[in-house]
């Protein structure tokens, strides 16, 4: 058992419709060149997932999603601070990270937001950071990533004062049906993650439940929450076939109907080139 649950879950049989994994961070899953990426990638689409967007939570790995970006044409990049580590956020780091963002293959300003699970930043430097990432989102006109744990209400509020940018994706949507409401209302994208497929989450199926078409996305954050049955082992891109089918199940919607609105989706708010063949 030990072993195992070392072991990456078996790449599931194809979609039938290709997606995009919404959100991963490829440097985590143990990826370093670009070899190491083409592997990861060529993995996913045989799953069906034919694009992913890795992910930045630090200045190192914004360098290192940005260069990866420009090894496989499937493969996009986000890149800001992540709100656990805005403790030290000064102008160095907010010029690098504009000037990353601001690159053609980086297609969204995050993942940032408010994290009041971890005590790593003060509150305080969280807001200020988050502020100052949705200017630049709204600067780029890029969509803004947003990273929320246990901080719903302050998240919603600094986005209304602040005023939002024209997209914004809450990844790996953590609230229930209120907040999901509350999200889908102000024309908000919410991106599941294999949380979703999770037996006792009960509060995030009725958000996945209710979410309209074209105000959902579907990503793995791998290498970690990886799907039922597989939570505990690591995660890779492949693994955002499986939410997929589980979210069709939830929906009562037919697998590729999901794959299509997921599809599409992520194209239009990503403004990614149409894949239009699973």
């Amino acid at each position: 058992m030990g072993d195992e649950k070392r072991e990456l879950p078996p790449v599931p049989d194809r979609l039938p419709v290709a997606v995009v994994d919404a959100h991963t961070h490829l440097d985590a899953c143990g990826a370093v060149t670009a070899a190491d990426v083409t592997a990861m990638v060529d993995r996913a689409e045989r799953a069906g997932v034919a694009r992913v967007v890795t992910v930045a939570d630090d200045l190192a790995a914004a360098r290192w999603a940005a260069e990866a970006a420009t090894w496989d044409p499937r493969v996009f990049a986000a890149v800001a601070i992540h709100p656990t580590r805005t403790k030290e956020f000064g102008e160095a780091e907010k010029s690098e990270v504009e000037r990353l963002a601001g690159q053609d293959r980086v297609v969204a300003v995050g993942e940032t937001g408010l994290d009041y699970y971890w005590d790593y930043s003060p509150h305080d430097a969280q807001q200020e950071a988050f502020r100052w990432h949705i200017d630049l989102a709204k600067r780029l006109d890029k969509p803004l990533m947003i990273h929320d744990r246990e901080a719903h209400d302050d998240v919603l509020r600094i986005l209304a004062e602040e005023g939002a940018p024209n997209a914004v994706i809450f990844h790996c949507f953590s609230g229930g049906a209120e907040m999901a409401r509350k999200c889908v209302d102000a024309g908000y994208v919410l991106s599941f993650a294999g949380t979703v497929t999770f037996k006792n989450a009960k509060g995030l199926h009725e958000a996945a439940r209710l979410c309209p078409a074209g105000q959902y996305l579907v990503e793995t954050d791998a290498p970690f929450l990886t799907p039922h049955p597989f939570r505990g082992r690591p995660n890779e891109p492949f693994g955002a076939a499986y939410t997929v089918r589980h979210l069709a199940a939830l929906r009562g919607e037919a697998v590729h109907e999901v794959a299509e609105s997921v599809r599409t989706t992520a194209e239009r708010v990503y403004r990614l080139p149409s894949v239009t063949t699973g």
